[in-house]
């Protein structure tokens, strides 16, 4: 009896282990937006899509979340954190605060501007009939004034809802559908295997000139203007669509 207690006991940390890893805690937030969006959206009218990797050109981007509708197409960016959220929407990234330490993550809004562009170009549709969603499914609490795309995850039914203007028939939905499904990869392991590889990649010292939001290339340009007018920095050839830009360093 002492030995299967031994046991249940090692099975139970090992599970609250796995729990804390990023993996499964992404995986928990993403099912917080299955399960609310399948109860509370007409299935008939709102058809989501998860898990969805597409090749670019700097490798693959993976999306938690489309859905599809007559009202627009909604690209969703789940983050499962806990503690004070400071951010906004121009900032390079934003702040989680938990017990007493804070922690800087990418500005959701800015990584979901990436996966926009990318189910733009695979449609080839209009970008206002493409909306960002960030949705955050853990116990975070925004301590600062937050865009009305990034909400908690309660309140993703009713913001997709409040959309009322058709966008496309029922017939376009399902080539859109169609067309997603074409160009997505499996939802395989080796899929995700690879995306994660991807994005070791990309961010690493050999993908220095892939820019980090639409995947682009950053090329050498001299500022003309302002107290930093002949200096060099590196800014993104999808100018002026795309502005990103950093130092040289």
């Amino acid at each position: 009896m002492e030995v299967i207690a031994l046991l249940l006991l090692a099975l139970v940390g090992v599970g609250l282990l796995l729990l804390k890893t990023p993996s499964v805690k992404g995986h928990l937030g993403e099912k917080k937006v299955q399960v609310a969006t399948t109860l509370l959206l007409d299935r008939n009218l709102y058809r989501r899509i998860d898990n969805v990797t597409i090749p670019v050109r700097s490798g693959t981007t993976q999306i938690d979340h489309v859905i599809v509708s007559i009202y627009g197409i909604f690209v969703v960016e789940t983050k499962n954190i806990k503690g004070w959220v400071f951010g906004g929407s121009h900032q390079r990234e934003w702040t989680q605060v938990l017990y007493r330490k804070s922690y800087k993550f990418q500005n959701p809004l800015r990584q979901n501007f990436f996966h926009v562009k990318s189910i733009q170009a695979v449609l080839g549709i209009p970008s206002t009939s493409i909306h960002s969603v960030i949705v955050f499914a853990g116990d975070a609490q925004f301590k600062s004034e937050m865009p009305d795309n990034v909400m908690y995850a309660a309140k993703l039914p009713a913001y997709i809802r409040s959309f009322k203007k058709p966008v496309f028939t029922d017939e376009e939905c399902q080539s859109l559908l169609d067309r997603i499904q074409s160009a997505r990869l499996p939802a395989t392991r080796v899929t995700q295997r690879d995306h994660v590889k991807a994005l070791k990649g990309r961010f690493s010292g050999a993908s220095e000139s892939i820019c980090p939001r639409c995947g682009g290339n950053l090329i050498v340009r001299v500022a003309k203007r302002g107290p930093s007018a002949g200096s060099q920095f590196l800014g993104c050839s999808g100018y002026p669509k795309c502005k990103y830009t950093r130092g040289v360093t």
